[in-house]
């Protein structure tokens, strides 16, 4: 009698599956491994339960009923998705996720965009997104949880955000070649004659050079140029527009092919370091660690 309130038991599906397959009880039952009567009952219990005929018989032949070609069909999609669920319950596979990352556009396109595809390969399952901005936009958005984390060497002092360092930054010093050349800076005074290029007016880079100066040393340039961008303060140096402090690693080809030279080369600058900076209490805060392990062995180059 059918009754749709019963739950269809996969174990009957699997003999009807069987039989379909088979078109024969005694091999179907072996398969299914029950003795042909058993295999039977389970056939009429199901056609009972489904309320229609899923075989026709006869003494030398087995054939399925044009509903019970439907409810094959049906069956094996149903065995699949068991299957599936089986799979799935015995699976160790990591669930796909996704990180945002935000980054500088210089240090993203040098570092992090070459090596995608090797962190991709190391954890199929998760998927790198990057986000390009100067260091406040992108610290901002990580507290405000708009983006997973940010790659930065920028110091904030805000409670809801975490750092993981990832690698020293170190810096240099410099102007063109052609520039030191014609108008040395060989002390504080010489300053007066040259143009300060930096990130914008807090001088976020000269301030590195300063802070391992003499306190009473005096550095009064006679321009300043405020460009935003690392990169962008890479080519106005070697145009001869002014001095800068600057990553070591983003100019040490430079300093090789020596088109820079390195001021003050004897007085020691303050490192920083880069950090994967990220949201105290980020739902992702065990796949951004575990990132972080990753970069960190993933060498800078310009």
């Amino acid at each position: 009698m059918n009754n749709p309130a019963l739950p269809l038991d996969l174990q009957s599906l699997r003999c009807f599956d069987a039989v379909a397959t088979q078109l024969n009880f005694r091999r179907a039952a072996r398969a299914v491994a029950l003795s042909p009567a058993a295999l039977s009952t389970r056939i009429r219990e199901l056609e009972e339960e489904l309320g229609t005929a899923l075989f026709v018989r006869t003494t030398r032949s087995v054939v399925l009923t044009s509903q019970g070609q439907r409810v094959w069909q049906a069956t094996r999609e149903l065995l699949a998705k068991a299957a599936h669920v089986r799979a799935a319950a015995l699976s160790t596979a990591e669930l796909p996720f996704s990180l945002t990352l935000g980054t500088r556009f210089e240090l993203g396109l040098s570092w992090l965009v070459p090596h995608l595809t090797t962190l991709q390969r190391s954890r199929p399952a998760r998927t790198i997104h990057l986000d390009f901005g100067n260091s406040s936009e992108l610290l901002d958005k990580t507290a405000r949880g708009l983006i997973d984390g940010a790659i930065t060497s920028a110091r904030f002092s805000s409670a809801s955000l975490n750092a993981v360092p990832l690698h020293r930054e170190d810096y240099v010093f410099v102007a063109s070649r052609k520039l030191a050349a014609a108008k040395p800076l060989r002390k504080p005074s010489d300053a007066e004659g040259h143009t300060l290029l930096d990130i914008d007016p807090s001088l976020p880079l000269f301030r590195y050079f300063r802070d391992g100066a003499p306190a009473e040393e005096a550095w009064r340039f006679a321009h300043h140029e405020y460009l935003a961008s690392i990169g962008a303060l890479r080519l106005r140096v070697l145009e001869g527009a002014g001095v800068a402090v600057l990553p070591r690693y983003l100019v040490r080809s430079d300093l090789r092919r020596e088109t820079l030279t390195v001021l003050f080369p004897r007085r020691t600058i303050p490192h920083d370091w880069f950090r994967l900076v990220y949201r105290e209490g980020s739902p992702r805060t065990e796949q951004l660690l575990s990132l972080a392990g990753e970069l960190g062995r993933v060498p800078l180059r310009a």
